[in-house]
């Protein structure tokens, strides 16, 4: 249970020049693997256990402060309060004889207060010579500091994990952006912030859950792996399930799915999912993301985009306490009605003067204008629908900052949507955006089996063409819609963008723990 060697310690690292970096760290793991050797050779040798599993610590570090830091340093004196904990030891500071520790465990981090004259005097010099990111258990009771610092007055400490490799330097931390999303384990190690944004992201979905759940949604589970991908215009991952012997795609999206569910009769589902598509990499745009889909059974996109508004506010409460956020460094508010408009008349309200929204020569020319002449041919086959989206997309998509309601998307590029009763040629759809981001997605469905099957057709016809993105035709789902799906809408979030935005986190590798990274060589 501890360490007898006499290497220098680390708790004071002398700054390392650049070019040394790399020969000095590997200096201090060899220094750190001959203690551990020599823990192993006390072990053989029936002298403690070089990896012990029996400690059980009765206190963590957040709680204690939380109930004794204001308390009069007399009382804590007489109450005598004897506490464990274990935790990764952060900082040293020996002192002939006395030393400080400060171990840090899942809540926070507490000093341990450690004299040669409450524990044995072997003990302490081994101690003297534990380093830096050793996981440490200390028993002893509660006291205040001179300072007033609450501390563990130790009456025994243990090695319970010997750390081979040296922690980043405390006072630069980790600079490679990149290696914090690789080493995901140091970036939480070192840098609080980080561990504070993923306990938010946990808030998040557990609030998610509950508030799905308190609405009289049933949490369900679809697959992963889809014989043939849907619910999304995207493109898959492809596989090969050996024991079938045919090639299978990860899920794009659960959506035909959970509609399945709801033809056999369950009125309320939701699924918190993984999806995943082989598509680009950027600061909005990950292969492997979160989305939670929700579907009920005789609502229409109406009554999604006022739950929607509600589950949002109720997730940004639980999260990060206010519906007041920043993002960068311009205001959200979340507290406010979201903006409901359909396509043209966010191009009216944010685009350039002089738009002319309704004719389709003009927004085909100003296209061309903006860069999309690649897309020249493409652009002369149209409708002025499809043709009002691409120029939202490039002129006012980026502009939209606080919560807006995107409404009435065009049929050609909303294959699964109920067109509207009212105005042939677009459906019954919305995207929700804040920061200049797509949030959400959302629809009365369509439930017309032969109107759907020919939709799928039409995506076929697309993916022939050189669409890679195009829908296949899923005949088992227009044939669950055959035997009839009760009107229904339903919407799917991006948890990670959400996530982008409550923690305010410029990229979305900042909120996925272990982000898709090429691989190192």
């Amino acid at each position: 249970m501890t360490d007898s060697t006499s290497a220098p310690s680390e708790a004071h690292p002398a700054p390392l020049q650049e070019g040394a970096l790399a020969a000095d760290e590997n200096q201090l793991i060899h220094e750190r693997r001959e203690k551990l050797k020599v823990l192993k050779e006390m072990q053989k040798a029936g002298h403690g256990v070089a990896f012990p599993n029996d400690f059980k610590p009765t206190h963590h570090a957040k709680p204690l402060h939380e109930e004794f830091d204001l308390r009069p340093p007399e009382e804590l004196k007489e109450a005598h309060i004897h506490v464990k904990v274990a935790g990764r030891m952060m900082l040293k500071r020996v002192m002939g004889k006395a030393s400080f520790a400060t171990l840090q465990d899942s809540t926070g981090k507490i000093q341990v207060y450690i004299t040669q004259e409450h524990i044995q005097p072997e003990l302490y010099e081994r101690f003297k010579h534990w380093d830096l990111g050793d996981i440490v258990a200390a028993e002893g009771h509660l006291f205040f500091t001179k300072t007033g610092e609450l501390s563990i007055h130790a009456t025994a400490i243990r090695l319970l994990t010997k750390s081979l490799r040296p922690m980043p330097d405390k006072f630069h931390g980790m600079k490679d952006q990149e290696v914090k999303y690789r080493q995901r384990y140091i970036d939480l190690m070192v840098d609080e912030s980080t561990r504070d944004r993923f306990k938010a992201r946990s808030m998040a979905i557990t609030s998610m859950r509950d508030f799905m759940v308190k609405h009289g949604f049933l949490e369900v589970e679809t697959p992963m792996l889809h014989p043939i991908p849907g619910g999304a215009n995207a493109k898959p991952f492809a596989t090969h399930h050996n024991a079938l012997d045919q090639e299978m795609f990860l899920r794009i999206a659960p959506e035909l799915y959970l509609k399945r569910l709801i033809v056999g009769g369950f009125e309320k589902v939701f699924e918190i999912n993984r999806n995943f598509r082989n598509e680009g990499i950027s600061v909005r745009h990950n292969p492997e993301f979160t989305m939670m889909e929700f579907y009920a059974a005789y609502w229409n996109y109406l009554d999604l985009m006022s739950f929607t508004q509600e589950l949002i506010r109720s997730v940004a409460l639980s999260a990060v306490g206010t519906l007041h956020l920043n993002y960068g460094d311009k205001a959200v508010d979340l507290s406010q009605e979201f903006e409901r408009l359909t396509i043209p008349q966010a191009i009216v309200k944010y685009g350039p003067t002089g738009v002319e929204v309704d004719n389709a020569a003009w927004l085909r020319a100003a296209l061309q204008k903006l860069g999309l002449n690649e897309e020249k041919d493409r652009l002369s086959t149209l409708s002025l629908a499809s043709l009002q989206v691409k120029y939202f997309e490039e002129t006012v998509e980026s502009q939209l900052w606080q919560p807006t309601f995107i409404c009435e998307h065009p049929v050609e590029i909303s294959p699964l949507a109920r067109e509207s009763d009212t105005q042939p040629g677009v459906t019954e759809r919305f995207e929700l955006y804040i920061t200049g981001r797509e949030f959400g997605n959302g629809f009365s469905e369509l439930n017309d089996a032969e109107d759907q099957a020919q939709r799928f057709n039409a995506q076929v016809a697309q993916k022939d063409s050189g669409d890679d993105e195009a829908m296949f035709f899923d005949h088992d789902f227009v044939r669950a819609l055959e035997y009839g799906m009760p009107p229904t809408a339903g919407c799917g979030i991006g948890i990670d963008r959400l996530m982008m935005m409550l923690t305010n986190s410029p990229s979305i590798r900042d909120v996925i723990l272990f982000p898709a990274l090429k691989r190192e060589h």
